[in-house]
């Protein structure tokens, strides 16, 4: 008898079946002596939608909302019915005993599975392989402590709650708005709160009016200071601030105190998904998606890293013995960085990183004990793996310790400050810093009572400044400070923002759009409340922890929806689409609107009944310009397909490029050729020699 392992994708269930040993490849499955390994691709199986309850409902209409089936169906996605086929007719196997869910451990790959067992009607027992990396010794030591799949039933329900919200909210509030104001209104859970969000810092923008203000500055004998008064150091009146400037001119100086306290800064714990997305974005420019992607290669491909949608920073206590075994994977990329902490036998220094009570379904991101190969990476990998790597490396070494060192002068009645920080271990930061040769400290040489002439006094004129508008990283800050959406929602969240043109990206900074603006103007109260969502995100979490009910929960979500769409009936407020031209449909005579698109501007008619859409602009390619690195555009010509970019006036033949091989991948062919036979080193050698020993 066999078992049936469920993988989420393609590539993981080969690196699953190769471990298993399971040598006979098909189409759509792997097999084995014990194992018979198939995967999904992503979601097999989807909610039904309005029109497969009653075909009425293909039409939108005002009248119809909101839609509310008794019991939510499921249906078989056409596009991966193949994959859904092949995966039935292996369930009625006779020779399969069990199904081991393999999918991502988490709340969504519980959903991929248990949707699929669900639809072929799966009898049988079901185990859970919970692993937290794609190792060969992560996969061995997991299938050697699968876990009955009745413990992840709860998961199963608080997925399903969140789908079926996201459907009944979403799905009937941008259809309500959509009808109700004749234009594309999108409208959710989760994405309306986070724009909600991103407003109400434009509005403080723009509400802001600036102040004036000055600071005063002096060469005080050796030393460069301040002038403060109650901790503070600004100024908001000339007069005050010139009288103070003539008050110290020329005058003597002395030191009333001279302040010392020696701190310590922690080491930094792992990564959440989260916070890596903040400082990849902070020190690369990369969007959330974009971390979350290059993240998925790392682990999945590379198996380089642990798994990546995580919302803890910290790790089990059981991992502890696991520490040595990483550091060594990461000797031959990290020599210099890791071969103290190996000596000194993988010795954890910050030991508060080991909690059970803060791990959840997973720990922090951290490196596996896989083999590194900075060469096999791509630089967007190398430049994330960095991190991550840093980041864990932090945990070996000391805190950084420093001396904090503040002198307050006195000069005629007013108070002047100079600080000095003096390191006295770096700690963890010689893993971003190099210590440098010691600076001579000037605040070392004096000493309380010493008295000093006022050489020169400075006094700049400044203004109060409006707050920044949130960068990519500050709206995640937002999202997991309110509780909106889960670490592996977030990215695709902010995305579908800018897909729905509420927000635009400029700079790396978000503004809110004309039609954003009026969305949350027309948009339900309680639709907008950041706390609502935080609320039904907290109860999904009790949900999956077994400490709330499904059914109470999905009651109160139809009851939700029911009053969300009733007030958008009821409503007055007025919608004016902000994108129209002077042009009209050669279709049905309607203004045309201007969108922006990935591909370029396009215009579509205003009729929701129309579907009419022109490109206004050439469609972008991916391919960038030599000069400007834009994306150029694409142009059919007679010569065939080229590529342009008009502000640099350059223009390129499309050609098809051959795909080079990797140096993971030539590496693999090198080893799979040697063990063959010795005919040489390079690849071009080897696989010479094979093809004269084949002949």
């Amino acid at each position: 008898m066999k078992s049936l392992v469920l993988a989420e994708k393609p590539s993981v269930a080969r690196e699953i079946a190769r471990v298993l040993g399971c040598k006979q490849s098909h189409k759509s499955y792997i097999e084995g002596n014990q194992y018979i390994v198939t995967w999904a691709l992503g979601h097999l199986i989807e909610l039904k939608m309005p029109e497969h309850y009653d075909k009425k409902y293909q039409n939108w209409n005002l009248e119809d909302l909101p839609i509310i089936p008794e019991q939510m169906g499921t249906k078989i996605m056409k596009q991966t019915s193949h994959q859904f086929k092949a995966i039935e007719h292996l369930a009625k196997r006779k020779d399969i005993k069990d199904c081991i869910i393999a999918t991502d451990a988490g709340r969504e790959g519980e959903l991929v599975a248990r949707w699929i067992l669900d639809k072929i009607r799966w009898q049988k027992p079901i185990k859970r392989l919970w692993i937290s990396s794609h190792t060969d010794r992560s996969i061995k030591e997991g299938f050697q402590k699968l876990k009955p799949g009745k413990e992840f039933e709860a998961l199963y329900q608080s997925a399903v709650c969140r789908a079926e919200a996201d459907w009944l909210i979403g799905l009937n509030v941008t259809r309500a708005l959509t009808t109700k104001f004749q234009e594309p209104l999108s409208a959710g859970r989760v994405q309306t709160p986070t724009l909600s969000l991103i407003l109400e810092r434009e509005k403080t923008i723009q509400g802001f009016k600036p102040k004036e203000y000055w600071t005063i500055e002096a060469q005080i004998g050796p030393l460069k200071t301040s002038w403060e008064e109650n901790g503070e150091k600004s100024v908001f009146a000339l007069e005050k601030a010139q009288s103070i400037v003539e008050k110290v001119k020329g005058q003597k100086g002395s030191v009333q105190a001279l302040n010392r306290k020696e701190k310590s800064e922690q080491q930094p714990l792992p990564y959440d998904l989260t916070e890596l997305q903040r400082d990849a974005h902070n020190r690369f420019g990369f969007s959330a998606k974009k971390t979350l992607s290059v993240l998925q290669k790392l682990y999945e491909q590379h198996k380089l890293v642990t798994y990546p949608r995580t919302d803890s920073r910290y790790l089990t206590k059981d991992m502890e013995g696991t520490m040595l075994d990483r550091l060594q994977g990461l000797a031959s990329s990290y020599r210099d960085e890791v071969k103290p902490l190996i000596a000194n036998k993988g010795k954890v220094l910050a030991k508060r990183v080991f909690n059970n009570d803060k791990v959840s379904d997973h720990h922090a991101i951290i490196p596996t004990e896989e083999r590194s190969h900075l060469s096999d990476l791509s630089n967007d990998e190398r430049k994330l793996y960095d991190l991550i790597v840093r980041r864990f490396l932090a945990l070996f070494h000391q805190p950084y310790k420093y001396e904090s060192v503040k002198a307050i002068i006195e000069v005629n009645g007013e108070t002047f400050t100079a600080n000095e920080t003096v390191i006295i271990d770096l700690g963890f930061k010689k893993l971003t810093q190099k210590e440098t040769a010691t600076d001579i400290k000037t605040l070392g040489a004096i000493a309380k009572g010493q008295s000093f002439t006022v050489q020169s006094v400075n006094l700049e004129k400044r203004q109060t400044e409006p707050p920044a508008r949130y960068s990519e990283a500050d709206v995640l800050t937002q999202m997991e400070k309110y509780g909106l959406g889960t670490p592996a929602t977030r990215a695709e969240i902010i995305e579908r923002l800018i897909q729905t043109e509420v927000v635009e990206r400029k700079n790396g900074r978000f503004f809110t759009t004309a039609k954003g603006k009026q969305l949350i103007d027309i948009v339900n109260e309680e639709l907008k409340s950041p706390e609502l969502t935080a609320k039904w995100e907290k109860e999904l979490e009790a949900i999956s922890r077994g400490k709330s009910s499904p059914k109470q929960f999905k009651q109160n979500i139809r009851k939700q929806t029911e009053q969300l769409i009733s007030e958008i009936k009821k409503s007055n407020q007025k919608y004016k689409a902000h994108n129209l031209t002077g042009s009209k449909c050669p279709e049905c005579g309607s203004f045309l609107k201007e969108r922006t698109t990935k591909e370029g501007k396009m215009l579509v008619c205003s009729s929701l009944d129309c579907r009419y859409r022109k490109r206004k602009d050439p469609k972008l390619s991916n391919r960038r310009c030599p000069t400007c690195h834009k994306k150029m555009e694409m142009h059919e010509g007679k010569a065939g397909l080229y590529f342009q970019c008009r502000p640099c006036n350059v223009v390129e033949k499309a050609e098809g490029k051959k795909k080079a091989v990797t140096k993971r991948e030539e590496r693999k062919l090198v080893q799979k050729y040697s063990q063959q036979d010795d005919f040489g080193t390079s690849l071009g050698d080897l696989l010479k020699a094979a093809m004269e020993k084949k002949d």
